[in-house]
């Protein structure tokens, strides 16, 4: 998880960033077999602003690059703008 913070707050600057394992809810699955985790992330980031959902994602997914295919099993992203996580 160490390495997922860094990489988003490097790329993103993010004001506030949670980070769940919810690995150990999967074991057994063909995914967590290789050693990939999976991850609940909620993620606020003034970079979001004006961004569709879909665009937001694909900037988790570029902050975290290879990560994806070697760490990483399955994501739930969840991306706000500081003014939509206020509301």
């Amino acid at each position: 998880m160490r390495m997922i913070r860094e990489r988003l707050s490097a790329a993103l600057s993010p004001t506030s960033l949670n980070i769940e394992d919810d690995s150990h809810r999967h074991a057994g699955h063909a995914g967590a077999r290789d050693g990939r985790g999976h991850f609940n992330l909620v993620i606020v980031s003034a970079a979001f602003q004006d961004k569709k959902l879909i665009e937001r994602h694909r900037m988790v997914y570029e902050a975290l690059g290879d990560a994806m295919q070697t760490d990483i099993h399955a994501l739930s992203i969840k991306a706000y703008s500081p003014e939509e996580a206020i509301s």
